[in-house]
């Protein structure tokens, strides 16, 4: 094609035009009445990582990609018309470049855990902890640097003693940190390395506690979803899950004792009737695909999924969108 053809008004009009199909189908989705509740906000920020409903204060809680906490109080009256607002409340100054992604509420402690990392370089690594009620920082411990092999600290969880474990999806392992945030112990096993390459990228991601002692954690690249036993010394198990794939599943999130949900383009509800050593997936549901689902909470009893991408300029629209299984 000579190039007089290839700048034509009318290529580029044709340009022009096929680029805006997938566009016109995306404002057509945003524009659509949703089949489930949803809590739009607004944020300055372009990208929100993780999100978790603080119920003793009516609020959301949320990671700032760019660093940084927020919060999304609801207020007594909701105004469906209306969206909701959100405040920043932590601004880390050192951070640099560096993320802020999961986080985990310790209810009993009166506090929040957040994971700080570098997401393009994978060269940083820490778990801050801060105060719910003040946002004063407790600790801050650096799980990895420019001296260590390369990391990517993703999601964090926390068990009844305070302890927390914070995955790294590039290095498929888990740091354990204490309660005043000394790093006690960094969790590895051969189970976290599929023998398959192309299941190497996206490691150890999403993780949860469970009351009876045991930690649950998700795979993305290969869907494998794992138990590891506190109580037996850090024993590793492959969950045997039927009923469907949890291929790049995210942030997990425990609806109840029997029952998780994993985040993803499809969040699945994953069920156990054995103390998860087994599992099956029961209920499946697609959400909003183009923001990219990355996280899950439960509000009232009910599970919302948050998503990574805002929407509109110059202020960000962001959705936490109820999932009906």
């Amino acid at each position: 094609m000579s190039l007089s053809r290839l700048f034509s008004p009318k290529f580029i009009a044709f340009i022009v035009v096929l680029s805006a199909i997938p566009l016109g189908i995306i404002i057509s989705i945003e524009r659509a009445q949703p089949a489930t509740h949803v809590y739009h906000y607004h944020g300055n920020g372009w990208f929100r990582e993780c999100l978790k409903w603080d119920s003793a204060n009516n609020r959301f809680i949320v990671s700032f990609a760019e660093g940084g906490l927020g919060v999304i109080p609801l207020p007594k009256k909701e105004d469906l018309g209306a969206p909701l607002e959100e405040v920043a409340v932590v601004k880390e100054l050192n951070l640099g470049r560096n993320s802020s992604l999961g986080l985990t509420i310790d209810r009993s402690r009166n506090r929040v855990l957040v994971v700080h990392a570098d997401m393009l370089g994978n060269r940083y690594s820490a778990l801050a902890a801060y105060d719910l009620s003040t946002w004063n920082r407790l600790f801050f411990t650096q799980l990895a640097g420019l001296s260590d092999e390369k990391s990517f600290a993703d999601d964090v969880a926390v068990d009844a003693e305070g302890n927390a474990y914070v995955t790294d999806v590039r290095g498929s392992q888990i740091w354990k940190v204490g309660v005043e945030g000394k790093l006690l112990s960094v969790i590895r096993n051969p189970l976290f390395t599929p023998k398959e390459w192309y299941k190497t990228f996206l490691g150890l991601n999403g993780i949860v506690y469970h009351p009876d002692g045991f930690l649950i954690v998700i795979h993305t690249s290969s869907g494998t979803l794992f138990k590891i036993d506190l109580t037996k010394g850090e024993e590793v198990k492959i969950i045997k899950v039927e009923g469907g794939s949890l291929f790049m599943g995210d942030g997990l999130e425990l609806l109840s004792p029997t029952k998780v949900v994993v985040a993803g383009g499809v969040s699945r509800l994953v069920e156990s009737l054995d103390g998860w050593n087994t599992a099956s997936v029961v209920g499946t549901f697609s959400g909003i695909k183009h923001r990219i689902a990355t996280a899950t909470t439960v509000k009232d009893g009910k599970v919302y999924i948050s998503h990574a991408l805002g929407m509109g300029y110059p202020r960000k629209k962001h959705a936490i969108v109820e999932a009906t299984f």
